[in-house]
């Protein structure tokens, strides 16, 4: 401060004013502040200033402002943005730095949002425009050609202009007066603030054909509840969920990942002259993680979490689980496969527990589709059935599903991918996973009666169906099973007086009540185990540590050639080999015969941990690389590297 005060004195003396009012004059309109200094700031709000972008405040960035400055734009821009947008838009055919263009695309998209935040925004339907504007704008920067190499991926300007991009295109396709994130795709001249473009559609891979699409919805218009992780793979292109129309043709959840992106064909000169074009193209978030443009691969964005959550949100699809327990008919059933069918993938499928639905499953899907690996080689199947019949029937049904599900895609048999399935099955859907790679032989029968089956004076179809449930061979296209939660030997919460509570609310299948009302004059010659009783038997019946059926079915092993996992649930941090899940004891979870098991400490809905998912995750890499394997035997002039684990 010393070497100030002895200027102030000086200055003093030399225009003969009093040292003290030149001192006073000083301090009281600065202080001790210079016009100039360097001021002390934690990290974070020094981030935070130095990080400020129209994506995500009413401001723009700093580099943005240093494009403002150069052409002295700055106060003209904060009193007419549209005049001024048209001036810097001038100045970029002239000048071929690409900072000018980042700066275009910034301004243009905060203009769009400050007319979007108006007092009347339903009266401003220009705002799409400048949020087109702001895509093709951030297209130029990052890659049209001219004397500036394009940005480097360091340049914090780049994932700016990136996000600039993405948001642009679906806001600019938004319909006029629309606030609901819809996504219309329109071709022909579209009159923008400083030239016309052209619009054309480019190529499409939808899994389904463009007219089975309802509608399209920006998917960063969309918050996610409900799963952990939302995944997000960046790049180039707006993440879209697209809703599929109600038809036999789609049996597919109805909402899918898709990536719009727009190829502009031309310049900013040609711009200027209304001879811009640009082609929207559509591609799915199943598959296509790359597009070319101008000999250059670059990344699509995708975002293949809020498609699953937009489809769950739907209250009917949680009701199913309990719909289908007490149901006499199956609301819905069948294999419902998470994507479309996509030859030379891995079929997996997930088959839920008693009172459940496949929407137990929404948090594994949506980690294990993220997983690199898995999402290039597997495909994602659900089987949804009546968790209230006998589970030897909805074992028989599910085998049968399957067989005619292959035979649906493939019906000649050439995808050796569909030959190498893994099913998961959580509780109940674990017992329907075991009795579909089991070679029971007579065992199942001789844990009911004593009678010999070829002796017992059966009609044709009593003995095709019992035969149906009790006498079956295995799923030939099936390489792995995954039981969770898996009550083999039954579950202490199936007691005598929940299974009678409960079969005073269930309906059975008609057609199961007769063939069991036709069989009882057989009760006698059956000799079937007093505990049976004469009602006919309920899934949770069927799960009774008591069910001779189950006790059997337990020491049956998988076929050869078929490798079992076990993901057992323990609540609690006592001894896990006396403990439970809740609702099935280690004891009753454990069983031999398999590749690998693994405790885990949760509740009953072990599917749903982190623990779980990631030992489904290293279970199917496992089968990914063993296909792989095979696949380069086969063809010896294809090398193709097993992924790591």
């Amino acid at each position: 401060m010393a070497p100030a005060l002895d200027c102030l004195r000086n200055f003093a003396a030399h225009v003969a004013v009093p040292f003290v009012l030149v001192a006073l004059a000083v301090l009281s309109a600065g202080g001790c502040a210079t016009p100039i200094s360097a001021e002390r700031v934690s990290s974070r709000q020094n981030f935070r200033e130095t990080t400020t972008t129209a994506l995500g405040r009413s401001d723009y960035s700093s580099e943005t402002r240093q494009v403002l400055v150069r052409f002295d734009l700055e106060r003209q821009f904060a009193r007419h943005p549209v005049a001024t947008l048209a001036v810097l838009h001038e100045r970029a055919r002239s000048d071929d730095r690409r900072d000018v263009l980042f700066a275009l695309a910034e301004l243009n998209y905060l203009q769009g949002e400050r007319i979007i935040r108006g007092v009347r925004p339903w009266e401003a339907a220009s705002a799409r425009d400048f949020y087109l504007s702001a895509a093709i704008y951030a297209h130029l920067y990052l890659i049209s050609s001219g004397q500036e190499q394009r940005p480097s991926p360091f340049d914090p300007r780049f994932r700016v202009a990136c996000e600039l991009y993405n948001r642009g295109v679906a806001q600019g396709f938004a319909p006029v007066r629309d606030t609901n994130g819809v996504v219309l795709l329109e071709n022909g001249l579209r009159h923008l603030p400083n030239g016309s473009v052209t619009l054309i559609p480019g190529p499409s891979d939808l899994p389904w054909p463009a007219s089975q699409v309802d509608r399209l919805l920006s998917a960063n218009q969309f918050r996610v509840r409900g799963l952990t992780v939302r995944n997000r793979e960046p790049g180039l292109g707006a993440p879209l969920i697209a809703v599929a129309r109600n038809s036999e043709e789609t049996d597919t959840l109805s909402s899918f990942p898709v990536t719009l992106f727009l190829r502009v064909q031309g310049d900013i000169h040609q711009w200027s002259q209304g001879e811009l074009a640009a082609s929207y193209e559509l591609y799915s978030g199943f598959d296509r993680s790359t597009v070319t443009v101008d000999g250059h691969t670059l990344p699509l964005e995708t975002d293949t979490t809020a498609p699953l959550a937009y489809e769950l949100s739907d209250q009917t699809v949680w009701r199913l689980g309990r719909m289908n327990f007490f149901s006499a008919s199956e609301q819905v059933s069948g294999i419902f496969p998470v994507q479309p069918y996509q030859p030379g993938r891995i079929p997996v499928v997930f088959v839920h527990g008693t009172l459940s639905s496949p929407v137990r499953w929404a948090e594994m899907w949506n980690t294990l589709r993220s997983d690199p690996v898995l999402s290039q080689y597997c495909q994602f199947w659900n089987y949804l059935y009546n968790t209230g019949s006998p589970v030897t029937l909805s074992a028989a049904n599910f085998r049968d599903t399957l067989t005619a599900t292959l035979r649906k895609f493939d019906p000649e048999g050439k995808d050796p991918a569909l030959q190498e399935m893994v099913i998961i099955g959580h509780s109940q859907g674990g017992l329907l996973a075991r009795m579909a790679v089991i070679k029971p032989q007579d065992l199942l029968w001789r844990a009911l009666t004593d009678r010999p089956f070829e002796e017992m004076e059966f009609t044709e179809d009593q003995r095709t169906r019992i035969a149906r449930n009790l006498f079956f061979d295995p799923l030939p296209f099936v390489r792995r099973v995954v039981f969770i939660a898996t009550p083999h030997r039954g579950s202490y919460r199936a007691s005598s007086f929940v299974r009678r509570w409960s079969a005073r609310f269930m309906r059975l299948p008609t057609d199961l009540v007769e063939f069991a009302q036709g069989l009882q004059h057989k009760r006698e010659d059956l000799n079937l185990p007093s505990g049976l009783g004469s009602r006919i038997p309920t899934s949770l019946d069927s799960m009774s540590t008591s069910s001779p059926l189950l006790l059997a079915l337990a020491e049956i092993p998988p076929v050869p050639g078929v490798k079992a996992h076990s993901i057992i649930a323990v609540r609690g941090q006592g001894d896990p080999a006396t403990g439970s899940d809740g609702i099935v004891s280690v004891e009753s979870a454990r069983v031999d015969h398999v590749e690998s098991e693994l405790l885990i400490r949760s509740g009953h809905s072990a599917q749903q941990t982190p623990a779980a998912i990631e030992e489904v995750r290293r279970i199917l890499r496992e089968q990914v690389a063993q296909f792989i394997r095979t696949q380069s035997t086969n063809r010896p002039s294809i090398h193709t590297e097993a992924p790591s684990r």
